[in-house]
């Protein structure tokens, strides 16, 4: 009898144990899209989710957000999608809420308004402070009163500036910044020369480099072709920002881009050019010593700004173009000597820039399971 009573132990110990692990690896599965055989062997559903349509009040205006609820929570998250024009409804931004809500917790869509426009402003960071606290201050979502924050791209810096500001201390439960920055003219660096800050360089993806002519374009033509300009690079960045997920809307665009540009004035005529043609390099040289201008503001980096002292995870995909992996170590070493800051951080070859991939190999998929579960588990 004694055998039995041990072997229902150990099996019940070991169901405890992976039971988290399970759930993680079903969601960074269904992140992925796999249709994997083993799949159904987690014996994971997820929660059912609900949606709501809600609008945050910040200093900068009200804020559209999506709520997805499920019926027993164990946290809740307000997720900050990276610079894209699509709201709530983008397909992406959605799954991603959707699933990470699926797994038991409340979660809090918010597209960022100055993102949504290409533009990374202070304003964006003030954003994400005023909804976290409007957040943790809603009971009936968060009963403890703290959220966690879940960053990504250009949010995750943000997000882990926004952190530290006094009116969020004890509401913020930890951060996870995914494919973030640590310092942004660092970056913007990088998308206008392609060196890495170790000396390597690397090819910087185009659509970044169109994100800082979008925010230098005053600086560069006469006030009488600001907007003409403006408008044929939102219709480019558009473009690209359908290119994975809409190809045939995502041509059209960009041809419709190459139109506007065509018609334009010089120097506007010229750089207009460059953008359709994609020639980081030309379109960089240009854009180089404006970066400190355009991104130096302290509450734009993290590391230039105060650490905060909640839970930072920091994950990173090896082979990022648009902000390069070397970031997340650097934002490591920075909140640790800054703060009493608990950091984690993992480069992953499972991520591009911020979208989850099939693995390929056993190892990489554990270490990434493994990841996200100890951030859940906060």
């Amino acid at each position: 009898m004694w055998i039995l009573a041990v072997i229902v132990i150990a099996f019940a110990s070991f169901v405890w144990w992976f039971a988290p692990y399970a759930r993680t690896a079903a969601f960074v599965l269904d992140l992925t899209g796999s249709k994997t055989w083993f799949r159904p062997l987690l014996l994971v559903s997820p929660q059912a989710v609900t949606s709501t349509d809600l609008v945050v009040p910040t200093r900068h205006g009200a804020v559209d957000a999506r709520l997805y609820q499920v019926a027993s929570p164990k946290r809740t998250l307000v997720v900050f999608p990276g610079i894209h024009r699509g709201g709530v409804d983008e397909p992406r931004l959605d799954a991603f809420a959707r699933r990470l809500a699926a797994t038991g917790n409340t979660v809090l869509s918010v597209p960022l308004p100055g993102l949504r426009t290409y533009h990374i402003a202070p304003e964006s960071t003030d954003v994400v402070e005023d909804t976290v606290g409007w957040m943790a201050a809603q009971r009936e979502y968060s009963p403890n009163g703290r959220v966690g924050i879940v960053g990504v791209s250009f949010s995750g810096g943000l997000a882990l500036v926004a952190a530290a500001r006094p009116s969020l201390q004890n509401k913020v439960q930890a951060i996870l910044s995914l494919g973030g920055h640590a310092d942004l003219p660092r970056v913007m660096t990088f998308l206008c020369t392609g060196k890495l800050p170790d000396g390597s360089t690397r090819t910087p993806h185009d659509y970044g480099v169109v994100i800082i002519l979008r925010g230098g374009i005053e600086k560069l033509v006469p006030a009488d072709q600001v907007s003409s300009l403006q408008h044929a690079v939102d219709t480019f960045l558009d473009g690209s920002g359908y290119e994975t997920t809409d190809p045939s809307r995502a041509r059209a665009l960009i041809e419709q881009a190459r139109v506007e540009g065509a018609a334009l004035e010089e120097p506007s005529r010229t750089l207009m050019a460059l953008v359709v043609a994609r020639d980081v390099k030309a379109l960089g040289a240009r854009l180089l010593p404006y970066v400190e201008v355009l991104g130096g503001a302290p509450s734009l980096s993290p590391d230039r700004s105060p650490a905060p002292d909640v839970p930072v995870f920091l994950l990173h995909g090896n082979d990022d173009n648009i902000i390069p992996s070397d970031e997340t170590p650097l934002t490591a070493d920075y909140l640790k000597s800054h703060g009493n800051t608990r950091v984690e951080w993992l480069e992953t070859p499972l991520l591009s820039h911020a979208n989850v991939q099939s693995a390929r190999h056993l190892t990489d998929a554990w270490r990434l399971i493994a990841f996200w579960k100890r951030m859940l588990s906060i």
